[in-house]
């Protein structure tokens, strides 16, 4: 059993701002931030991004964190919670054959 997965969730399906996820803010991607701060921080197995959008994905694996599957239209819409994605998330994993003791979220 791996210990610690970072969730980092960023939807591409925005209202307000479309794909803000990968939009730049001083000279990077926004996702870009919490990717790095999550594998610089040394405390985790996994750093994942959680997402729906192909775009968002290809940024996210730029940056080092890992895609390994897409969001479900379920978690993918606006009344989705975190909680959600979190329990879908570790659900895929587990699929997988890979589990967690401790899942953290990120926000972008």
């Amino acid at each position: 059993m791996s210990k610690c997965v970072a969730i980092i969730t960023a939807r591409g399906g925005s209202k307000r701002i479309y794909k803000k996820n990968i939009k730049e803010f001083c000279g990077k991607p926004i996702i870009a931030y919490s990717i790095q701060a999550a594998l610089e921080s040394g405390i985790f197995d996994e750093v994942m991004v959680s997402t729906d959008d192909k775009e968002i994905a290809e940024v996210a694996k730029k940056y080092g964190a890992n895609v390994p599957f897409f969001r479900s239209e379920k978690t993918a819409d606006d009344f989705a919670t975190s909680a959600d994605v979190v329990e879908e998330v570790l659900i895929e994993y587990r699929k997988r054959g890979q589990e967690f003791e401790y899942a953290c979220i990120l926000y972008p």
